[in-house]
C-alpha cells in the first residue's frame, strides 16, 4: 500500500471506530479521498438499530436531528486527527445522510493544499451541463449562486461548491438564531429538487447513486456531493446522448 493510501486507510479507520464508538453501530465500510484542499469521507450501509426502528416508525426527523446534536461534538475529533495524520486543518466540515441508502457523506475543507493528493479532475464529463443545471435548482429554491465550481475528486465522486446563495430573509433568520429550522426546510426543498430533476444522468453519462448537499450559513456557502455508479449501464451508449442545451438566458 503506497503512503497516500495508507494515510486515508487510517483517517477511515479511526472514523469508522468513532462512529461506532458513539453510535453503537459503525459503517460497513468508510472511503476516504484527499485530493488538493478536499478530504471526502463516503460511508456506506450506517445505520443504527434504534435508527432504523425510527425510520421504520416515520420519524426520519427525529433522527436527522439526534445524529446532527452528536456530529457537533465529533467533527472537532474528526478535525483534529486529520491535522495530527496529515499536517493540515478543514477550517470547513460538512455533511449528509441518505437514509434511504444507509449511507453518509463527509467533506472537509483546507486552506493549504494537502502534501499528498489522490487524483483530481477539474474538467470531467458534463462539467458545464451539470453546473448549470444546479444554477437553475439554486434559482428555484432560492436565488442564483454568486459563484459556482466543481470537480471530480476521484472515479465515482463529484463535488459542487456554491458560494453566496443566501436571501436577505434566509439571512435574517439565522441572525435570529432559526438556523435549524431553515436548515430543515432547505434540506427538504433542494434535495426534493435534486433528487427530482432526471437530466444529471444523461449529462455525466453515469448511474447517480447518492445525492448529499450541507450548508454553511455563517460562510454563505453550500456544497453538494454526487456519488456516480462506477460503470455506465450495459447497453447505452453515452458518447452520442444529447447534453442539456445552454439556453440564452444567463442568470443574473
Amino acid at each position: 500500500m503506497d503512503p497516500t493510501q495508507a494515510r486515508n486507510q487510517q483517517i477511515a479507520n479511526f472514523i469508522g471506530r468513532l462512529l461506532r464508538d458513539h453510535f453503537g453501530k459503525g459503517p460497513e465500510s468508510v472511503h476516504v479521498c484527499i485530493s488538493r484542499t478536499l478530504m471526502m469521507v463516503y460511508l456506506k450501509n450506517f445505520l443504527s438499530p434504534m435508527e432504523r426502528v425510527l425510520m421504520e416508525s416515520g420519524r426520519s426527523a427525529t433522527v436527522f436531528e439526534l445524529r446532527r446534536e452528536l456530529m457537533s461534538s465529533l467533527i472537532p475529533q474528526i478535525q483534529a486527527y486529520v491535522e495530527i495524520v496529515t499536517g493540515n486543518q478543514l477550517h470547513e466540515f460538512y455533511y449528509d445522510w441518505a437514509f434511504h441508502n444507509k449511507a453518509g457523506m463527509m467533506i472537509g475543507l483546507s486552506v493549504n493544499p494537502f502534501s499528498e493528493s489522490d487524483p483530481y479532475e477539474e474538467m470531467y464529463e458534463g462539467k458545464l451541463p451539470l453546473e448549470q443545471e444546479i444554477v437553475e435548482i439554486s434559482r428555484q429554491a432560492q436565488k442564483v449562486p454568486e459563484a459556482i465550481s466543481s470537480c471530480l475528486l476521484d472515479s465515482r465522486t463529484i463535488v459542487v461548491i456554491r458560494n453566496g446563495i443566501l436571501v436577505r430573509i434566509e439571512k435574517e433568520l439565522v441572525r435570529e438564531g432559526l438556523a435549524p429550522t431553515l436548515r430543515r426546510v432547505k434540506a427538504n426543498l433542494e434535495k426534493s429538487l435534486l433528487h427530482h430533476d432526471n437530466h444529471f444522468e444523461s449529462m455525466l453519462g453515469r448511474t447517480v447513486t447518492d445525492i448529499f448537499v450541507d450548508w454553511d450559513f455563517d460562510l454563505d456557502k453550500s456544497v453538494i456531493s454526487f456519488v456516480l455508479n462506477p460503470k455506465k449501464p450495459v447497453g447505452v451508449d453515452f458518447r452520442h446522448m444529447p447534453l442539456v442545451q445552454q439556453t440564452s438566458d444567463e442568470p443574473q
